[in-house]
């Protein structure tokens, strides 16, 4: 991760705010927008992509970072989840529900990612 001062220079937490808002967007209209529950669980859910990983960063412990990751990552498959919901119950128009789906896939792999980084043994210097 060179390079990476702060969360925000995350590739996997630029992609999961851009994720956030567009779950905000795509929430804010149509259908959804009166479905009061699902359309909180589908803006938690991205809240809490963007958020944890910003906490594990901000953690500085691989551990705990990769802790938070994971806990991201399963947020994003809930998300993924709540999209599949508002299709199947025409609260969300196939092509956005699409873009989302998209989105949230790439989310989860660019996590997947990042943890298998944090988890991998770390190289000793020499001396």
């Amino acid at each position: 991760m060179s390079g990476v001062r702060r969360f925000e220079d995350l590739i996997a937490w630029q992609r999961a705010r851009q994720l956030a808002g567009q779950v905000y967007e795509a929430t804010s209209r149509g259908a959804i927008s009166d479905a009061f529950a699902l359309k909180d669980q589908m803006r938690r859910a991205a809240i809490s992509v963007v958020s944890n990983i910003a906490e594990g960063y901000e953690r500085h412990g691989r551990r705990d970072f990769a802790r938070c990751v994971g806990i991201a990552k399963g947020s994003a498959g809930e998300l993924r989840a709540q999209i599949h919901l508002a299709t199947d119950l025409r609260l969300l128009e196939p092509v956005i529900a699409r873009e989302l789906l998209e989105s949230c896939e790439e989310v989860s792999r660019i996590l997947a990612g990042l943890r298998r980084a944090l988890e991998a043994p770390r190289k000793q210097q020499p001396r």
